[in-house]
Order: structure tokens, then sequence, then C-alpha cells
């Protein structure tokens, strides 16, 4: 492994981390909060580590498969742990308290052991929300555009942290595509800024839940999420582009380009659209005929906590944990589903279910005619059997880690529901989930053992696993590099 190259990068990741901790910074100076030292300090720490990392000289100018799979788990671990600084330090939790809110932060899981956010400082509050912003995309595509002044091309990296198992080709070179992105990340950002303000919320609580709703989050700046917020226009706006953070960032690149055609082609999408509008209207007419007051104030709920589950954003209009069973197990299945491949959404991915699906079609065909042969093919595409087998191997490594999971959660005393949910929630980086983790609910109660265990769950689940297995081969390194 080229470890001084690898060092090099980390070194940029902590400088970049330190420029997002500065906003948190001057609101406390200027708030007058008492939290200023909470920043600072880890920066003054992030900014001495990174200087010297990045001034390493580095002869080989070349990365391996297995480079960049270190490279993304370690950015993700190191920017957790420096992270978490400002919360240990101003707002006086402990530490492993601090690091399971902030992998929560960065992994887009807003699962949290805070209660009572309110009465945190503003700024802390900001610093918990930016962790969703930047963890939304991958803090690594942000170094995309600083490998090359590396002499490194950076494809290994960003194939390790596109989320799913076909990204799609958005331009000729990586640190094209990955500025196109952002481009995109960040009108979205502003459009749902200004919506939310147009709409009547104030300033910094639009900030708060545009990290939050953008990175496909969670974290609110108000302790019942959305539950007693008043009107339907800001529900309305929220889920809307809850729906579109989860959706494939291709499809707004080929928007932009005037590709219609390759997007009203795409099966994701179609798929993608179809389980969130039948999930609205099941779970709406569910709650309409068992009690609810208006079917207005049922779609409502319906579309937020859909586009909430679904989305991986977690957030809450509604104590959903109190709905009829059957809305509850929509919800559960959107839990495990999660978004499209190529969005800021966690879960299995909508593309690997349409996958399944062909697969499955396939498979009964060939039992009526076992000498044919059915490709499975994928937005016009015939798929390899490696993309196949891949898919395959992440449906069978979710669900036995997520059963074994969930027999070892057990053993803290919870029940079943609460257990599962709590692996599932965790793993497909939802945030709340069901039982003792419902809505109105956190996960304070849980010892320190599984608030780090729960933690890695994060990890794997935002990094899809074989990211961070795959360091734990014993099979030799591949000989494929980058080399300038």
């Amino acid at each position: 492994m080229n470890y001084k190259l690898i060092s090099k990068i980390l070194g940029y990741i902590l400088l970049i981390e330190t420029a997002f901790m500065a906003p948190s910074l001057i609101l406390s100076l200027v708030e007058k909060d008492g939290s200023a030292s909470g920043f600072y300090i880890p920066m003054v720490l992030a900014v001495f580590l990174g200087l010297i990392l990045i001034n390493l000289k580095v002869e080989k100018k070349s990365l391996s498969p297995r480079d960049g799979i270190l490279i993304v788990t370690a950015s993700w671990i190191l920017v957790s742990l420096v992270g978490a600084l400002p919360l240990f330090i101003a707002a006086k939790m402990t530490y492993v308290d601090s690091f399971f809110e902030i992998v929560s932060g960065f992994t887009t899981t807003g699962a949290t052991v805070i209660s009572g956010i309110e009465s945190y400082p503003r700024s802390v509050i900001l610093w918990r929300s930016i962790t969703h912003w930047i963890g939304g995309m991958g803090i690594l595509v942000f170094t995309v555009g600083l490998l090359p002044k590396l002499g490194v091309g950076g494809f290994q990296i960003f194939k390790a942290e596109s989320p799913g198992p076909v990204a799609g080709k958005i331009e000729s070179t990586i640190s094209q595509s990955s500025k196109r992105l952002y481009i995109i990340y960040i009108i979205l950002s502003a459009a749902l800024f200004l919506c939310l303000k147009i709409a009547g919320m104030p300033v910094f609580d639009s900030f708060v839940h545009t990290f939050g709703v953008l990175g496909t989050g969670g974290f609110s700046s108000y302790n019942d999420s959305f539950m007693s917020y008043k009107g339907n226009a800001v529900h309305f706006i929220l889920a809307f582009f809850m729906f579109l953070s989860a959706t494939n960032f291709t499809i707004y690149s080929l928007i932009s380009r005037k590709k219609f055609k390759e997007v009203l082609q795409n099966d994701e999408l179609k798929l993608w659209i179809f389980i969130t509008l039948a999930a609205i209207i099941f779970i709406t007419l569910d709650l309409y005929s068992k009690g609810y007051p208006t079917l207005l104030l049922a779609f409502r709920d319906s579309a937020f906590q859909v586009t909430s589950i679904s989305s991986t954003s977690g957030f809450a209009n509604a104590d959903y944990d109190l709905w009829p069973s059957f809305s509850k197990f929509i919800l559960l299945i959107l839990m495990i589903f999660g978004g499209c491949a190529g969005s800021t959404g966690g879960g299995i991915k909508v593309t690997r279910i349409s996958i399944l699906l062909k697969l499955i079609k396939r498979e009964m065909k060939k039992a009526t005619h076992p000498k044919a042969v059915l490709p499975i093919i994928a937005d016009g595409k015939t798929l390899s059997d490696e993309v196949v087998l891949g898919i395959n191997a992440y449906l069978g490594t979710y669900f036995i880690l997520a059963i074994v999971s969930t027999g070892i959660v057990t053993l803290s005393g919870v029940d079943v529901i609460t257990g599962f949910s709590s692996v599932a929630t965790t793993l497909s980086n939802v945030g709340p989930g069901f039982g003792d983790i419902g809505p109105t609910k956190n996960f304070a109660f849980y010892s320190d053992f599984f608030k780090l265990y729960f933690s890695v769950l994060m990890l794997l689940g935002r990094l899809e696993f074989f990211t961070i297995l795959a360091l734990f081969s014993k099979s030799r390194r591949r000989k494929d590099i980058i080399r300038l």
C-alpha cells in the first residue's frame, strides 16, 4: 500500500473538515454561547495534523484499489473521531455518545442519543446538521478535485465511495463528474432553503433542515422533528425534496443535457416512482380507514413519512409507531429498500431491487425453457454476470448481517422488534425505527458497547459492506493501479 500518499490525502480531508467547522465557530462567537472552545480546539488539532500529513514527500503517485478502499474507510473514521470533539467539549457529552452522534451525522443516518436538542447551543446544532451535508455525497468526492494536484486520477476512491452497484457515468473524468454532482447538490440545497424560507421557516431552522434533507440525514433543530410544526406547506416541501435527494443524481445530469429519452427509459427511476406512489396511496387509505381525522391529513402524513423513510432521511411529522400494523409494515420494507443508487440515500437501493426482480423473472422463465439464453437488461444494456453476482452477494451479506446483529442486539434486553429495527435503521442509515427507538425516542438507553456496535453498522451500511470488509481480505493486492 502507498501509505504516504494515503496519509497525504487524509491530511487534505482533515483540512476540509476544519473549513466546515468554521461556520459553527463563527456562530458560537457571535452568539457568545460559551461553546467556542469546542470548535477551535479540534480545528487547531486538525489543522496541525493535516499540515504535517500534506507535507509528506510522496515518491510513488499511484493508488491501488485497496489503497482507495483504505482511504474511504480511514477518512470516515478519522473525520468522525475529530468531528465528535465539539459535542464532547462544548455539549459536555461522553465521548462515546459524541462519536455515535457524529458517525450518525456523517453517515447521514440521523439516529441520536440526544433528548431536548433545543437546549443545546445553536452552534452545536449547526455542526451536527452540517455533518449530514458533508456526508450526503461523501467527503471523498471533495478530494477528487484535489487529487489531480497530487498527480492522482482518483478513480478507485470514487468507485469505493459512490453508492450503489452502478453509479452511472456522468462525464468523461472523475473530476468533472464530482463537480457536476456538487453543482446539482448546491442548486437543490439553495432551492430547498428558499422554499422553506418562503413557507415561513426561520433562517437558522431552514439551514439545519436543508442540510438534513439534501444529505438524507434526519437531524432536526426540534426535539420532536416536525410533529408540532403547523401548516401543510413545509411538510409537502420537505417530502418533495426528500424524494429528489434520494433520486439518482445521474437523472439530473441527463435532464440538464436534455437527454429526456434516457431519463424515461431509466428502470430504477420508474420503479422508484412506483414504489413511492404505491406506498403513499396504501398508507393514506389505511390511515383514513382506521380513524385519521381527515383524508388530507392522512395523505400529508403518509407522503411525508413514506418519502422520509424510503429516502432514509428519518424525519418524522407523526408518531408512526402508533400507526396501524399494515402501514408500519410498509415503512419497514421501505426502510430496508432505501433510495436510488447514485443518490444521497441509504438502504439496499432501488436499482438492486429492480435487478433482483428481473433475475427472479428470468429464473421463472428458465424453469420452463432451461436452454434459453436470457440476459438481464437494465436501461437497455445487458448486465454482466459480475454485476449480478455482486448484487446477490450484497443482498446475502445484508440479510445475514441483519439477522446476526439482531441476535446480538437482543442480548441488551430489548424486544425483537426494537432489536431488528435498531439494526435495520442503522444498517440502512435511516435513523429512527420502531419500538424503543421510535420517532419519539432515541438510542440513549443502549450501553456504550451497543452504541459503538451501531456506529460500526452505520459505517458498514454507508460504505456498503465490501468497502470495509475488503480491507480484511487475505487475498493478495491487485496489480491494477493508476499511474500518471
